[in-house]
């Protein structure tokens, strides 16, 4: 594979020349060391296909998607161009009381590649609030039953399910977590799915026993008839790229069914192709009753969320339900015409390119260039499936996470984007990725390992 000759971080004078004539002082950026960032600023000033360049004309090659979110690859004209034409048309619309067409035609493009009967579709602005959007529909699923009671959620440990209060709470990061101390109450979590993981295990998980099975001793804690939903990632992706155990979502998927709780499945990161299939759903043969969604809806061009109900769900809460509004929730900018737009024209852009499959066809290719990875220095696990990798680093004494962010610091100027949590690199590139790409990404990484004490 490729390597690069050099790899050097820059100045800290020379990153602040890069950024020109900016004030840095007023965004506090999220999820961001701040103080760092701004005595050290890395800015992006243009992006196309699979690369973008920085103010001061480097090129990085986009292992990260952005964030997980640009599927199509970068400055895709069909989509460009069809926000241009809705903004022109309709900048804005209410869908509160009223309506407007290309919400519609969204939701009936989404409904089409969705799991059979996940065909009723709410939008919502990000995958936090399709989180939220989700625990608050299974609410009220059982309260139009009849079964007000159920009110518990589960969510599961190093799950991530946004920044909301909702999703905060079923979520299982902990940094996430703990300076917010007023939570959803009600709440428990299942244990992680990689405690007995086989390190540089290729794919899923060998079925770990009846880890599935936690799920039967929360329900005999709580009582069956006060438990809402389960919420789960079928991969956990923001805590460093988890793969399940085999038959682990499917013995899920039994034991909510058994005792009539909502399974919920947060796609925020595997739809819309990362694992060669429009859901981690169809991938594992296994169909939530509802599944969320956001960053690859619309390639990232536009903030869009979506959550798609079973019918079974919807037609529960509509229809019975008093005359009037029947699910009191939503956002103004739900179905927002631009967004709406996006989505269109994303959705028939991987149809007619055929984006799904071409990632499906480049899982092998993938997968060995993942896992020749294993013998560079610190790397302690290697976990691939789909287009998406998690190579997890020794942390060093006294100092987590510091060799990971300084693998990112030395890969981004060497023209590489990876995305760190903790000690662990995750790598999931646009869809439209070559191999020749995936070689060259490998290959930097592998030379950045190398340099990364």
């Amino acid at each position: 594979m490729a390597t690069t000759a050099k790899l050097d971080i820059r100045t800290p004078e020379e990153l602040v020349a890069a950024a020109g004539d900016l004030d840095l002082s007023h965004f506090w950026m999220p999820f961001t060391n701040n103080r760092f960032f701004k005595a050290n600023p890395r800015l992006l000033a243009s992006a196309k296909d699979m690369h973008y360049e920085t103010t001061d004309g480097h090129k990085v090659l986009d292992g990260t998607a952005g964030l997980w979110c640009v599927n199509a690859g970068h400055g895709r004209a069909p989509v460009a161009a069809a926000i241009a034409a809705a903004a022109q048309t309709l900048d804005f619309a209410p869908t509160f009381q009223l309506g407007h067409p290309m919400a519609f035609k969204a939701a009936t493009a989404l409904a089409a590649i969705m799991p059979a009967g996940l065909d009723r579709i709410f939008f919502t602005d990000s995958g936090s609030e399709s989180a939220d959007t989700a625990l608050k529909m299974a609410l009220a699923y059982h309260h139009a039953r009849g079964e007000a009671q159920r009110f518990r959620l589960i969510g599961r440990q190093r799950g991530y399910h946004g920044t909301n209060f909702g999703g905060m709470s079923v979520g299982g990061i902990g940094g996430n977590r703990r300076r917010h101390v007023s939570q959803v109450w009600g709440v428990d979590h299942l244990a992680h799915t990689h405690g007995d993981a086989v390190r540089f295990q290729r794919g899923m998980q060998p079925s770990n026993g009846n880890l599935a099975d936690e799920l039967e001793e929360l329900v005999q804690l709580h009582g069956p008839e006060t438990i809402a939903a389960v919420i789960v990632e079928p991969v956990a992706g923001s805590t460093g790229v988890l793969v399940p155990p085999q038959g682990y979502l499917q013995r899920l998927r039994d034991i909510t069914r058994k005792y009539g709780i909502l399974l919920i499945f947060d796609e925020v990161i595997t739809g819309f192709g990362r694992l060669g299939t429009p859901t981690a759903a169809e991938y594992f043969g296994v169909t939530p009753d509802i599944l969320t969604m956001a960053k690859g809806l619309t390639n990232g061009s536009v903030p869009m969320g979506a959550v798609a109900a079973s019918r079974e769900v919807h037609d529960t809460v509509v229809n019975g339900s008093p005359a009037g509004i029947e699910f009191f929730h939503g956002y103004t900018y739900s179905g927002h015409p631009v967004a709406a737009a996006a989505a269109v024209a994303t959705l028939g852009l991987y149809a007619d390119e055929g984006i799904f499959a071409h990632a499906a066809g480049l899982a092998k290719v993938w997968e060995e260039a993942a896992h020749s990875l294993r013998d560079c220095p610190n790397v302690i696990d290697i976990r691939n499936i789909g287009l998406v990798a998690g190579i997890e680093l020794a942390a060093r004494d006294g100092a987590p996470g510091a060799r990971a962010m300084e693998a990112f610091h030395r890969a981004f100027d060497a023209g590489l984007l990876i995305r760190v949590t903790a000690d662990i690199i995750a790598l999931s590139p646009p869809l439209i990725v070559s191999e020749s790409q995936i070689h060259e990404m490998f290959g930097k990484l592998a030379e950045v390992l190398r340099q990364t004490a």
